[in-house]
Protein backbone atom coordinates (compact mmCIF):
# COMPACT_ATOMS: atom_id res chain seq x y z
CA UNK A 1 0.00 0.00 0.00
CA UNK A 2 1.61 3.59 -1.10
CA UNK A 3 0.90 5.81 1.72
CA UNK A 4 0.94 8.78 0.23
CA UNK A 5 -3.00 7.14 -1.36
CA UNK A 6 -3.59 6.58 2.60
CA UNK A 7 -3.85 9.85 3.70
CA UNK A 8 -5.98 10.79 0.84
CA UNK A 9 -8.26 8.33 1.85
CA UNK A 10 -8.53 9.36 5.35
CA UNK A 11 -10.20 12.86 4.21
CA UNK A 12 -11.93 10.99 1.82
CA UNK A 13 -13.66 8.79 5.26
CA UNK A 14 -13.39 11.24 7.72
CA UNK A 15 -15.89 13.54 5.00
CA UNK A 16 -18.21 10.88 4.59
CA UNK A 17 -18.30 10.08 8.09
CA UNK A 18 -18.92 13.79 8.86
CA UNK A 19 -21.80 14.37 6.17
CA UNK A 20 -23.60 11.30 7.62
CA UNK A 21 -23.38 13.20 11.07
CA UNK A 22 -25.75 15.84 9.35
CA UNK A 23 -28.87 13.97 8.85
CA UNK A 24 -31.43 15.51 10.20
CA UNK A 25 -33.62 14.11 12.67
CA UNK A 26 -37.55 14.83 12.00
CA UNK A 27 -39.21 13.05 15.07
CA UNK A 28 -41.27 14.80 17.43
CA UNK A 29 -38.70 14.44 20.12
CA UNK A 30 -35.49 14.48 18.38
CA UNK A 31 -33.54 18.28 18.56
CA UNK A 32 -30.34 18.81 16.58
CA UNK A 33 -27.32 20.46 18.73
CA UNK A 34 -28.34 23.75 16.69
CA UNK A 35 -32.10 24.15 18.05
CA UNK A 36 -30.88 23.98 21.35
CA UNK A 37 -31.98 27.08 23.06
CA UNK A 38 -33.55 28.39 19.66
CA UNK A 39 -37.02 30.08 20.04
CA UNK A 40 -40.06 27.84 18.39
CA UNK A 41 -43.36 29.59 17.62
CA UNK A 42 -45.97 27.60 18.96
CA UNK A 43 -49.68 27.08 17.39
CA UNK A 44 -52.21 24.85 18.49
CA UNK A 45 -54.46 23.24 15.85
CA UNK A 46 -56.67 20.27 14.97
CA UNK A 47 -55.46 17.13 12.88
CA UNK A 48 -57.44 16.88 9.63
CA UNK A 49 -55.84 14.24 7.77
CA UNK A 50 -52.80 11.89 8.05
CA UNK A 51 -51.10 9.95 5.58
CA UNK A 52 -48.14 7.37 5.47
CA UNK A 53 -45.56 8.47 3.60
CA UNK A 54 -41.55 7.56 3.12
CA UNK A 55 -38.75 9.62 3.89
CA UNK A 56 -35.80 9.22 1.54
CA UNK A 57 -32.28 10.59 1.48
CA UNK A 58 -32.00 13.85 -0.32
CA UNK A 59 -28.42 13.83 -0.28
CA UNK A 60 -28.21 14.69 -4.19
CA UNK A 61 -25.52 11.32 -5.12
CA UNK A 62 -22.71 12.64 -2.45
CA UNK A 63 -22.40 9.31 -1.45
CA UNK A 64 -22.14 7.71 -4.19
CA UNK A 65 -19.13 10.31 -5.48
CA UNK A 66 -17.28 9.84 -1.80
CA UNK A 67 -17.72 5.77 -2.24
CA UNK A 68 -16.22 6.30 -5.81
CA UNK A 69 -13.60 8.63 -4.26
CA UNK A 70 -12.42 6.20 -1.11
CA UNK A 71 -12.92 2.95 -3.65
CA UNK A 72 -10.83 4.43 -6.10
CA UNK A 73 -7.96 6.00 -4.13
CA UNK A 74 -8.17 2.14 -2.37
CA UNK A 75 -8.04 0.37 -4.98
CA UNK A 76 -4.97 1.82 -6.83
CA UNK A 77 -2.95 1.12 -4.12
CA UNK A 78 -3.62 -2.71 -5.34
CA UNK A 79 -0.49 -4.05 -7.52
CA UNK A 80 2.57 -3.80 -8.20
CA UNK A 81 2.45 -1.76 -11.07
CA UNK A 82 0.96 1.52 -12.96
CA UNK A 83 -1.54 -0.90 -15.08
CA UNK A 84 -2.24 -2.82 -12.11
CA UNK A 85 -2.96 0.47 -10.02
CA UNK A 86 -5.10 2.00 -12.56
CA UNK A 87 -7.12 -1.21 -13.00
CA UNK A 88 -7.57 -1.52 -9.40
CA UNK A 89 -8.56 2.29 -9.02
CA UNK A 90 -11.25 1.63 -11.58
CA UNK A 91 -12.41 -1.59 -9.86
CA UNK A 92 -12.23 0.14 -6.74
CA UNK A 93 -13.84 3.31 -7.43
CA UNK A 94 -16.96 1.42 -9.30
CA UNK A 95 -17.15 -0.94 -6.09
CA UNK A 96 -17.05 2.00 -3.59
CA UNK A 97 -19.68 3.68 -5.78
CA UNK A 98 -22.07 1.39 -5.99
CA UNK A 99 -21.90 0.60 -1.88
CA UNK A 100 -22.47 4.76 -1.88
CA UNK A 101 -25.29 4.66 -3.97
CA UNK A 102 -26.87 1.66 -1.90
CA UNK A 103 -26.44 3.71 0.97
CA UNK A 104 -28.18 6.98 -0.25
CA UNK A 105 -31.27 5.47 -1.39
CA UNK A 106 -32.37 4.32 2.22
CA UNK A 107 -35.99 5.34 2.90
CA UNK A 108 -37.53 5.52 6.30
CA UNK A 109 -41.25 5.86 7.39
CA UNK A 110 -42.91 9.06 8.01
CA UNK A 111 -46.31 10.79 7.71
CA UNK A 112 -47.50 13.91 6.83
CA UNK A 113 -49.38 15.24 9.19
CA UNK A 114 -52.15 18.37 8.19
CA UNK A 115 -53.57 20.36 10.76
CA UNK A 116 -55.59 22.89 11.12
CA UNK A 117 -54.53 25.56 13.06
CA UNK A 118 -56.57 28.18 15.81
CA UNK A 119 -55.79 31.14 13.38
CA UNK A 120 -58.02 29.33 10.16
CA UNK A 121 -54.83 28.41 8.38
CA UNK A 122 -54.12 24.97 7.23
CA UNK A 123 -50.06 23.36 7.64
CA UNK A 124 -49.10 20.39 6.65
CA UNK A 125 -45.96 18.47 8.37
CA UNK A 126 -44.12 15.91 7.55
CA UNK A 127 -41.93 14.51 9.86
CA UNK A 128 -40.70 10.12 11.14
CA UNK A 129 -43.59 7.99 13.04
CA UNK A 130 -46.44 6.47 11.90
CA UNK A 131 -49.77 7.00 11.09
CA UNK A 132 -51.13 5.66 13.91
CA UNK A 133 -49.42 7.78 16.35
CA UNK A 134 -52.27 10.47 15.82
CA UNK A 135 -56.20 10.55 14.68
CA UNK A 136 -58.08 12.85 12.92
CA UNK A 137 -59.38 15.16 15.42
CA UNK A 138 -56.53 15.20 17.40
CA UNK A 139 -55.57 18.37 19.28
CA UNK A 140 -52.17 18.54 18.57
CA UNK A 141 -49.39 21.36 19.12
CA UNK A 142 -47.48 22.92 16.44
CA UNK A 143 -43.95 24.26 16.59
CA UNK A 144 -41.12 25.84 14.27
CA UNK A 145 -38.15 27.66 14.74
CA UNK A 146 -38.53 29.33 10.83
CA UNK A 147 -36.81 26.27 9.90
CA UNK A 148 -38.08 22.65 11.85
CA UNK A 149 -41.64 22.37 12.31
CA UNK A 150 -43.05 19.58 14.65
CA UNK A 151 -46.24 18.46 15.42
CA UNK A 152 -46.94 16.97 18.77
CA UNK A 153 -49.28 16.18 21.42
Amino acid sequence: MKLPHAGVATALLASALFMAGCATHTTPSTFNRSEVGRAQDVQMGTIQSIRGVQIQNDSRGVPTLVGAAIGGVAGSSIGGGSRANAVGAIAGAAAGGAAGNALSRNARNGVEITVQLENGRTVAVVQDGNANDYRVGDRVRVSSDGTTTRVTR
